[in-house]
């Protein structure tokens, strides 16, 4: 269902997911279980308070360097304007494990530009679930990709699968404290006929090359992408301010004015 809306000739797009007590979690057996969500209803005001107990990194939501190396900067390390300005949502479309290339990008539509925001979009957010396709199959970024938008200067990135990196970037495989999905090793092996590592030998090097360049990283991103999807937009990405937090769930807004396409400055 679309959430397109209209405001002064400006049509707002939702680019992400709903968040709930069923929002699909990453395959991690440290994640705690199902996020609760308790209502209580308040008769003499009559209205719902809703508390929210939860992990920061579930369904559309922010990373920062923090979550992926000591001693870096939380949420608040991120200046605000970061959060909004000019891009693009590029197609590059992936099959099931799909390595997003350089290439992909510099032949992306409308043009990558210095200091855009960029939301690209692989296809999978269609498959966003508790399930194989979306977690363990889903195409990436990888290190090749995440050199080239370092490389231009790019202000966010957000992708609509499961990840900031290639799912065989992280510790689902042998990778950290991987692998907590070792039947994935065996899957490869068997469509490729080598071993995963040779093809990611690195743990999630996306996350680390573009959150260290200090390029905010959002992942799950869908909603009505399609709808924004070879367009230049404006887009707003903002995060809770939440205190020494190393995620946090994002409401991402993409804007189009049907008579002109404007640019914001980019900042310092």
């Amino acid at each position: 269902m679309t959430s397109t809306a209209q405001s002064n000739g400006l049509k707002f797009y939702n680019l992400s997911h709903e968040l709930d007590h069923n929002m699909p979690q990453w395959p991690s057996p440290m994640a705690p279980p199902l996020v609760v969500h308790k209502l209580y209803y308040h008769a003499m005001h009559d209205f719902y308070a809703v508390e929210y107990d939860g992990i920061m990194h579930r369904g559309t939501h922010m990373d920062t360097p923090m979550h992926v190396t000591a001693d870096q900067p939380y949420m608040d390390g991120f200046q605000l304007w970061k959060f909004f300005g000019t891009g693009v949502a590029v197609s590059i479309p992936k099959e099931k494990w799909g390595v997003i290339t350089a290439e992909d990008l510099e032949k992306a539509t409308p043009q990558i530009e210095p200091g855009d925001i960029v939301m690209i979009n692989t296809g999978y957010h269609h498959y966003f679930g508790d399930n194989d396709m979306y977690y363990h199959y889903s195409p990436g970024l990888y290190q090749e990709a995440a050199d080239w938008l370092v490389e231009k200067k790019v202000k966010l990135v957000g992708v609509d699968v499961q990840a900031l990196d290639h799912p065989l970037g992280t510790r689902m495989i042998t990778h950290g404290p991987g692998p907590i999905l070792p039947h994935l090793i065996d899957e490869y092996r068997e469509a490729m006929g080598h071993d995963p590592h040779d093809d990611f030998p690195d743990w999630e090097p996306a996350h680390k090359t573009m959150l260290l360049a200090g390029i905010p990283g959002v992942e799950n991103v869908g909603g009505d992408l399609d709808a924004v999807t070879g367009k230049r937009c404006t887009f707003m990405v903002f995060p809770t301010r939440l205190h020494e937090a190393d995620g946090s769930p994002v409401r991402v807004v993409a804007v189009i004015d049907p008579e002109q396409e404007f640019r914001i400055p980019t900042g310092d």
